[in-house]
């Protein structure tokens, strides 16, 4: 049986639209019981928060079927057992994903981590502050390292931006733990409870998700619909020096290849 690891912005929308196809495809794997988790980069939204959003664009998926940056560096935290005072960057999806798994949050100034994410209200305060507590020997947790977000009005600056602005002051290199990193796919394959041979990791970005599947093993789809596009594919595989196993001009695309190996 096959599995799926499925981007979400990019790949089922984009922003406040649908990706034409996105919820025909959604249905099919329910319909033929496929094992799936929805896998996103973005640490602000909480899974019940995706769940809402993907229904808003005519997508029913149960949030037990996404997982996100802010849940893998949760989990990360906990497993590595070396404290649980966390100094947070970020927005509500990372905040309830760090309370929720007993992390002393607020207060803290001596914290064992510095954890960060997407965060529109970034501040050079807030800067000068987490850089104080890697200084004095904070770990540093990076939710994920991209650099550019798309939005309904362009391009903005991702988390990966800001640990741009960490790192050069600390000189303080973070634990990246969303895509490509192999902290989240080992996560996500392992709540598929498939090998990794039998999943297939499917999104539109060569340097995120492609990268992060074929480093772990999985089989890897590119859809041509968000950062990979018809007019910049054979550039964005080059730059990524990466070969997906199929690229698909979208998801009932992939369904069709799929069906014919």
């Amino acid at each position: 049986m096959n599995g799926f690891l499925i981007d979400l912005d990019g790949t089922l929308y984009r922003g406040h639209e649908p990706i034409p196809g996105a919820a025909a495809f959604l249905q099919w794997l329910q319909q033929e019981q496929l094992p799936y988790l929805l896998v996103t980069n973005n640490s602000s939204r909480t899974p019940e928060q995706v769940a809402e959003h993907l229904q808003a664009l005519g997508m029913e998926v149960p949030a037990a079927a996404v997982y996100t940056s802010s849940q893998a560096a949760a989990q990360y935290l906990t497993e590595q057992r070396a404290g649980q005072r966390v100094h947070m960057i970020g927005e509500d999806g990372l905040r309830i994903a760090l309370d929720a798994a007993g992390f002393a949050l607020d207060g803290t100034t001596t914290p064992d981590y510095v954890v960060q994410g997407i965060d529109r209200s970034f501040t050079y305060g807030k800067l000068t502050e987490a850089v104080r507590h890697l200084k004095h020997g904070a770990t540093y947790v990076l939710t994920n390292p991209d650099r550019l977000l798309p939005s309904d009005g362009g391009l903005m600056p991702g988390a990966g931006s800001l640990a741009a602005s960490i790192t050069a002051a600390s000189g303080v290199e973070p634990v990246v733990i969303g895509k490509p990193s192999p902290i989240i796919m080992a996560y996500a394959i392992d709540r598929l409870g498939l090998p990794s041979a039998d999943v297939w990791v499917i999104g539109d970005n060569v340097h995120t998700d492609i990268r992060g599947g074929a480093m772990a093993g999985c089989r890897t789809a590119l859809v041509l619909t968000g950062v990979a596009t018809p007019d910049n594919v054979h550039e964005q595989l080059a730059s990524a020096g990466l070969t997906p196993d199929l690229v698909c001009t979208d998801l009932p695309h992939f369904i069709a290849q799929l069906r014919g190996l």
